[in-house]
C-alpha cells in the first residue's frame, strides 16, 4: 500500500480487530434516535446563528472556537485559556507554551472556516518544500510519504460516506490516527478536522462545537456502538451548551444596557452591543465599532468595569483589551 495502508479491504474479519464500514452503518442505524436527538441539537445551534447579522455571527463563531480550542488543548495535555488564546490572536503578549499557541492558531483559522478539509495538505498548513523542516509542535510523513498517507485517509472515508456527517466522526478520528497524519501530541489535529466535517450536516455552521464534553471521545475506543453513542451524546451536550452560551451573551447584554440606562447617551448600549458581538476588543475596535472618540470610549470602559459589566483581559495600562463581563 502507498503510505498508512488504510483500506478497508484488509479490514476483513478475522485478521484485524478494526470495525469496518458496515459495522459503522449497523451502530448509526441502532443508534437512529440519539442521531436525531444530536441533529436536533445541532439543528437548534444553526438556526440561531442564522437570526444573526454577519458581524455578530462571525463574533460568535470565534468565541465557540476560543471555548472548543481551550478544551482541545486540555485534552492533549497542553492546556491554554480562551482568555490567552484570545490575547494572542489579538497580537497581544502572552507568556506561555509557545508550541501550544502555534496550535491554537492553526486551530482558530480552521474553526473559523480556513482551508478545505477535503486538502489536507491546505489544511494542515503543510506549504513548504519537502526538504524544509515542519514546526517543531508538528512533525509527521513530509513530502509523498505523507501524500500517500492523506491519500488513504481520503480513501478509506469515502468508505464511510453512507454515514451521516454527524455519526462518522468517531471512525474519522481512529482513521486519522492510524494514518499518522498528525504528530505525538498534536491530536487537537484531527478533532479540528472532524469538526469542521460533522458541519457538512450544517452549512449554518463552520464547525460543530463539542466544548468540555469533547474530552471524553476524542481520543476514545471501544466497540462502533458505544464510541457512537459517545459521541453522539458529546454532540447533544456540546451544542446545547454552545446554544446556552449565546443565550448568557443575550442575558448579559440586557442586563448591562439596564444597568448603564442612567448614563446620557447612546454610547454605553454601542459598547454593549460591540461586546456581546466579539469576544475580544482592544480599545480602538471598541472606539471603530460604537463609532465613539477614544476618550470616550477609554472612559466608558473604565466605568463599566467599575460597575462589574466589563472586564480588561490584559491587566496593562495600555493597550488593553476588553470582554463582556461574564
Amino acid at each position: 500500500m502507498r503510505g498508512s495502508g488504510l483500506s478497508w479491504q484488509d479490514f476483513d474479519e478475522g485478521e484485524t480487530a478494526l470495525p469496518r464500514p458496515a459495522d459503522w452503518l449497523a451502530a448509526q442505524s441502532a443508534l437512529a434516535v440519539d442521531l436525531a436527538g444530536a441533529a436536533l441539537s445541532v439543528g437548534r445551534l444553526e438556526a440561531r446563528l442564522a437570526l444573526m447579522d454577519q458581524g455578530a455571527r462571525a463574533g460568535a463563531t470565534r468565541r465557540l472556537a476560543l471555548i472548543e480550542i481551550e478544551d482541545m488543548l486540555r485534552a492533549q495535555g497542553t492546556p491554554l485559556s480562551r482568555e490567552e488564546i484570545g490575547l494572542d490572536a489579538m497580537a497581544a503578549r502572552a507568556g506561555t507554551d509557545l508550541g501550544a499557541m502555534a496550535q491554537a492558531r492553526w486551530a482558530l483559522r480552521r474553526l473559523e472556516g480556513q482551508s478545505d478539509p477535503a486538502r489536507l495538505r491546505d489544511f494542515l498548513a503543510l506549504h513548504r518544500a519537502e526538504d524544509q523542516a515542519d514546526p517543531a509542535w508538528s512533525e509527521r510523513p513530509v513530502g509523498t510519504a505523507f501524500d500517500a498517507a492523506a491519500a488513504d485517509f481520503g480513501e478509506a472515508m469515502e468508505g464511510l460516506a453512507a454515514l451521516h456527517p454527524l455519526a462518522r466522526a468517531p471512525a474519522a478520528r481512529m482513521l486519522w490516527r492510524l494514518a499518522d497524519l498528525s504528530p505525538e501530541g498534536a491530536a487537537i489535529e484531527g478533532a479540528v478536522w472532524a469538526a469542521r466535517d460533522m458541519a457538512r450536516a450544517t452549512p449554518g455552521l463552520v464547525f460543530v462545537p463539542l466544548g468540555r464534553h469533547g474530552r471524553a471521545i476524542w481520543a476514545d475506543g471501544g466497540p462502533p456502538e458505544r464510541r457512537l453513542s459517545r459521541h453522539l451524546a458529546a454532540v447533544t451536550q456540546g451544542a446545547g451548551d454552545a446554544g446556552r452560551m449565546l443565550d448568557r451573551i443575550a442575558d448579559w447584554a440586557g442586563a448591562a444596557r439596564e444597568a448603564t440606562a442612567t448614563i446620557k447617551g447612546q454610547n454605553p448600549a454601542r459598547i454593549i452591543a460591540a461586546l456581546a458581538a466579539h469576544p475580544v476588543l482592544h480599545t480602538a475596535q471598541v472606539e471603530e465599532l460604537a463609532g465613539i472618540s477614544r476618550d470616550t470610549a477609554e472612559r466608558l470602559l473604565s466605568r463599566m468595569r467599575r460597575m462589574g459589566l466589563v472586564r480588561e483581559i490584559t491587566g496593562a495600562r495600555r493597550f488593553r483589551l476588553w470582554a463582556a463581563g461574564l
